[in-house]
């Protein structure tokens, strides 16, 4: 959902680890250049949890268990693709799952080391927002 009188953005997203490294999953859309957690805009009466989980069917393929999903928190940042706006993310965290090839609009997905150092090839939301609050939370 776009909220363009104040210039914010709604999405859902989710942390995703990948079952033998932790390291977390990003992806990049169709033409822009900045990597990021998975998901996307709620449809119009669609709740944040469904929202995330749908987001994942299409751009990933995988299907999310809901009973297994739980709530990182509510974070808004810089949006990374749209000038101008913040994004305004409901994160939700789910257990390591296989995740084989991007599909729908992801041009490409990245599987990021926390331990290392990350680059501004990652979204702020992300950056300053997402990563902080798994290292706080142990997640």
């Amino acid at each position: 959902m776009i909220d363009d009188e104040n210039r914010i953005i709604r999405v859902s997203a989710v942390v995703l680890r990948h079952p033998e490294t932790g390291h977390l999953l990003t992806v990049r859309k169709r033409g822009t250049s900045m990597f990021m957690q998975p998901g996307g805009k709620p449809e119009p009466g669609e709740s944040a949890l469904d929202a995330a989980v749908r987001e994942i069917r299409e751009e990933l393929g995988v299907e999310l268990d809901r009973a297994r999903m739980t709530e990182l928190g509510t974070f808004t940042a810089p949006a990374a693709n749209e000038a101008g706006f913040d994004v305004t993310a409901d994160v939700f965290v789910h257990p390591p799952v296989v995740v084989n090839a991007p599909a729908a609009e992801i041009e490409e997905i990245r599987w990021a080391d926390l331990d290392g150092e990350l680059g501004a090839e990652f979204a702020p939301l992300m950056l300053t927002r997402i990563v902080p609050a798994l290292r706080a939370s142990g997640a």
